[in-house]
């Protein structure tokens, strides 16, 4: 929010940041968030994250296995945040007591019996180049995943993080948001392609869209997205017409009420050329690839920071007055309750709201 000075005061100026304004919000959700991409934790790293209003501790083994732990050492509190790896023991800066793989307490700065004294650990997944911490409001350990998926291209995924005001299932109910893909992102055309599925903890959009670029003019799109829990989405984007596939992951993550970090990664590849010798034609895609990635990951990241301003400033509106070409919104936020607290998620809409938002669905 900006301000200007007139005669000596300070005047407001500006949409004020959802977490600043302290605008209706939602609870934090269960489930599994992206904390780093797992090119910044390299052997003997150590990582302090928020995650949902506590600094989460990562740190990755000898063997190159990931460990997220609560920061604080449990013999006299120090941050492990400052704390180094040593093969595969965290040591504590401040006496120096190191923690095994396990977590227990190996042995003392004093040459002294260790106690017992083991780290607190929390269920980590290191999956699509990303690492993943749990968290469940009742303390429940995981009962559900996120899948390895298909990585295409011959090239290592261009990476980009932001933090700002905002809610991760905004970013997540923006794929179901069907209307603002026009209005926001300026497609020419957008529709759902099949009814979006839901199938426990997973939901599926297929989409047909017609875009239009300077000097290409309009052509069609593809677009499959799966999402997982309320911070994680998988995106295929197909460009038939150019022969271009991107694979698109959006992991959005509360940090703070109102305030979230966000993760996009990105591929592309580009079909052989049927016409040319198979050698060239690998040759001819391979280097395509190579020069379009940054202009196209570029791109995309703008097609995401289209949404940034929104997010940042909007408040979530429970009882939202749906219209037709909206998309199924309704729909999702009735799947999406079953991350947040059963208080929260026994809030149920009105039967004349309900008839609203289904008719406008």
């Amino acid at each position: 929010m900006g301000s200007t000075r007139t005669r000596g005061r300070t005047i407001s100026e500006g949409p004020t940041p959802a977490d600043v304004a302290r605008a209706p919000g939602l609870p934090y959700p269960s489930g599994w968030s992206a904390l780093a991409f797992s090119r910044e934790l390299k052997p003997g790293t150590v990582l302090t994250r928020p995650l949902m209003g506590e600094d989460v501790v990562l740190y990755r083994l000898g063997t190159g296995d990931v460990r997220a732990i609560r920061p604080y050492c449990p013999h006299l509190g120090a941050h492990l945040g400052l704390a180094e790896v040593d093969g595969d023991d965290l040591v504590c800066p401040f006496h120096l007591f190191a923690f095994g793989p396990d977590g227990s307490c190996v042995r003392t700065g004093y040459g002294t019996p260790p106690p017992k004294a083991p780290l607190a650990r929390l269920p980590v997944r290191e999956v699509n180049g990303a690492v993943f911490v749990w968290r469940h409001e009742d303390g429940r350990q995981p009962d559900w995943d996120i899948p390895a998926w298909h990585a295409v291209g011959h090239r290592p995924a261009r990476q980009s993080a932001w933090e700002m005001a905002g809610n991760a299932q905004e970013v997540i109910e923006n794929s179901v948001d069907i209307g603002h893909f026009a209005t926001l992102h300026g497609w020419v055309e957008a529709g759902l392609a099949a009814p979006v599925s839901y199938r426990d903890k997973q939901f599926h959009v297929s989409m047909r869209v017609r875009e239009s670029a300077p000097l290409i003019g309009e052509f069609d799109v593809t677009v499959e997205v799966d999402g997982y829990g309320l911070s994680c989405l998988h995106a295929d984007i197909h460009t038939p017409r150019f022969g271009l596939t991107m694979c698109t992951m959006i992991m959005p993550t509360a940090i703070a009420p109102n305030r979230m970090q966000l993760r996009q990664s990105n591929r592309i590849t580009l079909a052989e050329p049927s016409r040319l010798p198979r050698p060239l034609a690998r040759a001819v895609s391979r280097t395509g690839a190579r020069l379009l990635e940054g202009p196209l990951f570029r791109s995309s990241c703008d097609f995401t920071g289209a949404d940034f301003p929104i997010w940042s400033h909007k408040k979530y509106e429970q009882r939202p007055r749906l219209a037709q070409g909206d998309g199924p919104i309704g729909p999702f936020r009735r799947w999406a309750r079953q991350f947040y607290p059963q208080d929260f998620a026994d809030r149920k809409l009105s039967r004349v709201e309900q008839q609203r938002n289904a008719a406008a669905n």
